[in-house]
């Protein structure tokens, strides 16, 4: 029985892209987190507009360059495969740019939770598509998604502000909602516009895909690892 392209990308990584769907669902995958990734940056440097002081606009900017520092690793794997970085992520500026624009945070604390529980669940999404790929690709997508130093300082911040002002769970339990309601639909709403990543889940690349059951799962999981963080933020769900 002939391999899948994922299966034969196991042992040979550059097997995989003879497959044309495949090489284009990659492509589309590193050029949406690529495009993240500047996302984030640029909104964490804006952010740091709103730390109360001048260690926090540090650490803050401190992530924005993390985020900044894995671009160039995705623009380089997309050269590598024969794609043009910035054509490709041409097609998810306005979805990534709508979802900051209808999450744009009022103050300090809402900047905070979008940080670590929007980015975490954006990162959460493309992690569980990654594990479809070749092993050279979806180590990139993990090593790019990886904590850029938040978790820590996000939680040792908002669970202080708590701590000081009561009040203020229940307003960001209320936002830590809505940033996942925003989240998940945009996640939805790319995979769906992008006939290559929905091929991809579905099974459309020469392989068995994931069925309704399975998809149901992979939204439970993401579930359940955005409740791990609102409870580390001491928030309720």
């Amino acid at each position: 029985m002939a391999e899948s392209p994922v299966e034969s990308a196991v042992s040979s990584g550059s097997r995989a892209f003879d497959d044309p769907a495949y090489r284009e669902a990659v492509v589309d995958l590193l050029a949406v987190i690529a495009y993240g990734e500047l996302s984030a940056f640029e909104r964490l440097a804006d952010d740091a507009k709103l730390a109360p002081n001048l260690e926090d606009k540090v650490a803050l900017s401190a992530m924005a360059a993390a985020e900044f520092g894995h671009l160039q690793p995705l623009r380089a794997r997309l050269a590598e495969i024969g794609a043009d970085a910035f054509l490709a992520m041409t097609p998810f500026r306005k979805p990534i740019d709508e979802f900051h624009e209808h999450t744009a945070p009022s103050d300090w604390y809402e900047s905070l939770v979008k940080a670590y529980v929007g980015d975490g669940l954006a990162a959460d999404f493309y992690r569980e598509i990654a594990a479809y790929l070749d092993a050279d690709t979806r180590d990139l997508i993990i090593t790019s998604l990886a904590d850029a130093g938040q978790s820590e300082f996000v939680v040792d911040r908002v669970r202080a502000g708590i701590a000081a002002d009561p009040r203020l769970s229940g307003r960001l339990a209320l936002w830590g909602r809505r940033l996942m309601g925003e989240a998940l639909s945009q996640a939805q709403r790319v995979a769906a516009e992008r006939d290559a990543l929905t091929a991809l889940l579905a099974g459309g690349i020469d392989r068995p895909g994931l069925d309704l059951a399975a998809i149901g799962r992979m939204f439970n999981r993401l579930t359940e690892r955005h409740a791990e963080r609102m409870a580390r933020l001491g928030l309720n769900p």
